[in-house]
């Protein structure tokens, strides 16, 4: 069975662009900047004299004196100082709609980026046309078909990427395994399936701690504005973004995977922000990237047709017995296993937390619709050997281990 449906995808691309290429980027961004930090300061100007801001005004103020204050400006695309504004406009909805802080100003090197609109904007193959510079060379083709909606050039890590948004009717193949699975996160296993299956967590920040610390620590003796410090600066942040790939990579793959074995897939509201307040565990509650692991899952399980639930926050998954539904008064961070005082079953916390999820998703299910069959408590089996492609989870793997709960 298969379901056509019309979205806006987006494909990051990396640009190998030329050193006169490069040049032009970096112009480029510096035009956003200066037109974004030109707009929040009339903005904030127009506010302190009492008077309420209109962006639209603020833009017409700027076309008009551009020529004059920065005629560099004509140097690069004209969406590269028109779309700031627009942005500027978002980011006050936002923070009015108390979604994000106050909007700051933009410093040079940090997060450059400009806009280019769809009919300015070409793809050819491995080439990409940008106006005013021509086709630069990139990475890959683009892999969705449709109208381009827009693209934006951006810069991380001393990397040049462009992220193409595609308004495309793709079909996929709606999954025909109608299993409900309940996702438990943790620290010391990424995710546990209610089946048994266990995703052992990479960590990829922990593992070049050691380098991080030591490159930071380098560039803090470099002189401020120096080009040593800059160099310096230029391999820390390619650490991060080596972090930052590795740590997206597992969790595309695991809700992938999820998304196309899986009908219905239920998690936990995490309170990820209250969670990193526990210094002990703040590290490797961001290394595992939770808030990025249901943000795939949101947007995929729209594209794959999936029955995406999210319990409730103050839903005991944990102090549950999955067996007999008794609840506990407390447990433990360091007790490693359920022991159900009720009726004595033993079980992994993980595995009682996830088997709990599915059983709550089941129950929303049967809600809506009644022909729904009940949960097989005695169905609590662990999955004997490796038995999934390890391919599809890359470094983070599946282990699973041979043991039954009766």
């Amino acid at each position: 069975m298969e379901q056509t449906l019309t979205f806006n995808l987006a494909h990051t691309i990396r640009l190998y662009p030329n050193k006169a290429q490069e040049t032009f980027f970096r112009k480029a961004c510096g035009c956003a900047r200066v037109a974004y930090n030109y707009g929040l300061s009339e903005y904030q100007r127009i506010r302190k004299e009492g008077h309420k801001p209109n962006i639209l005004e603020i833009k017409k103020k700027f076309n008009s004196e551009k020529k004059v204050l920065f005629p560099w400006m004509s140097e690069t695309n004209k969406d590269a100082n028109q779309q700031p504004f627009t942005n500027l406009q978002s980011a006050f909805s936002r923070f009015f709609k108390r979604q994000n802080k106050y909007p700051v100003f933009k410093k040079k090197g940090r997060k450059d980026s400009f806009y280019i609109s769809n009919d300015k904007f070409g793809v050819e193959n491995k080439k990409f046309w940008v106006p005013k510079l021509g086709w630069v060379k990139g990475a890959e083709t683009l892999r969705f078909k449709g109208k381009i909606a827009s693209a934006t050039i951006k810069r991380k890590a001393d990397y040049w990427f462009v992220v193409i948004s595609v308004e495309t009717e793709n079909t996929h193949a709606a999954c025909e395994n109608q299993a409900v699975v309940g996702v438990d996160l943790g620290i010391k296993t990424l995710a546990t399936l209610s089946d048994g299956k266990v995703v052992e967590a990479v960590k990829p920040l922990r593992a070049r701690l050691a380098r991080l610390k030591l490159l930071q620590r380098w560039a803090s003796r470099k002189v401020k504005g120096s080009f040593n410090r800059h160099k310096a600066n230029r391999k820390v942040a390619k650490i991060h973004y080596e972090i930052a790939c590795l740590r997206k990579d597992v969790l595309g793959k695991l809700t992938t995977y999820l998304c196309e074995n899986y009908q219905t897939i239920v998690i936990e509201d995490l309170n990820v922000s209250g969670m990193l307040k526990n210094h002990c565990l703040a590290l490797s509650i961001s290394d595992c990237g939770f808030g990025e692991f249901r943000r795939q899952l949101e947007y995929k399980s729209v594209l794959h047709g999936n029955t995406f639930i999210v319990t409730d926050r103050f839903f005991p998954s944990s102090k549950t017995c999955s067996g007999c539904g008794a609840v506990k008064e407390a447990l433990l961070l360091s007790e490693r296993e359920f022991i159900c005082e009720n009726c004595g079953m033993v079980i992994d916390r993980d595995l009682n937390a996830a088997i709990n999820l599915r059983n709550y998703g089941l129950k929303q299910l049967r809600a809506v619709s009644p022909e729904v069959t009940p949960v097989d408590k005695r169905a609590l089996v662990y999955s004997s050997s490796i038995g999934i492609n390890e391919t599809v989870l890359g470094e983070a793997g599946i282990s699973a281990c041979t043991e039954m709960y009766m």
